[in-house]
């Protein structure tokens, strides 16, 4: 048997923020069924989670495939892990594709210590102005594609060629701008892996922040928005 939990991450009330189906297991199971699960849960990303050492060897599937990196379904789980099966535990370690990784609990909070993609400047090109629907004034490349707009009205309206997205370079887009009330505005487009857009993306912030950081000469954020 399996056991399976549904937690909404980065948010304060249910049905918000992102979701993320975790499965923790005793041992772990054939890629083929981790796959199934995950396309049968049809959520952005399923993970899956094995004790191993000081830790837990942690991997995520989207309804596309295994990816990299994912914060809200690493969130969820340390979440899980601390509620479910490591009570009084203030911090989790994961063993992952992308190297360890740490959740905190920090009051009432969970904090995550997560790497930061090395971003170089790419031209604006043609096809992406025909994929996103609008003109970036500038892009970067990471894992994903980062394109930069100036207005929040822009990002609030996109409706994106998802097609012509899986031509474009980068695992996924990510789009962003300065907001109103806040530092940036984002949203996050992933058909290459199957899922249209993506609620909450964090390891599309692994891009996002380190660009507004540089941008704004900030350490700290006033409150990002994914729209």
């Amino acid at each position: 048997m399996i056991k399976q939990y549904v937690v909404d991450a980065f948010t304060d009330r249910v049905f918000g923020g992102n979701p993320a189906a975790i499965c923790i297991l005793e041992q772990w199971i054939s890629d083929e069924l981790m796959m199934d699960i995950t396309i049968e849960n049809n959520l952005s990303e399923t993970a899956f989670a094995v004790k191993e050492g000081d830790g837990y060897h942690l991997r995520w599937f989207t309804p596309g495939g295994e990816i990299d990196l994912c914060g809200h379904a690493t969130l969820a789980t340390a979440f899980v892990l601390m509620q479910e099966y490591e009570r009084g535990a203030e911090q989790i370690i994961f063993h992952t594709l992308s190297g360890k990784l740490t959740v905190v609990k920090a009051g009432d909070l969970y904090e995550m210590d997560f790497p930061a993609y090395n971003l170089q400047p790419v031209a604006v090109t043609e096809e992406m102005i025909a994929a996103i629907g609008a003109r970036p004034k500038a892009a970067y490349m990471g894992r994903d594609l980062l394109c930069v707009f100036d207005d929040v009205g822009i990002i609030e309206s996109l409706a994106p060629n998802q097609e012509k997205l899986k031509a474009l370079d980068g695992l996924l887009l990510q789009v962003t701008a300065p907001g109103n009330d806040v530092d940036c505005v984002s949203r996050t487009f992933a058909p290459k892996l199957n899922v249209s857009e993506d609620p909450v993306c964090g390891s599309g912030h692994c891009h996002i922040i380190p660009y507004w950081a540089e941008v704004l000469g900030k350490k700290r954020t006033n409150r990002i928005s994914s729209v």
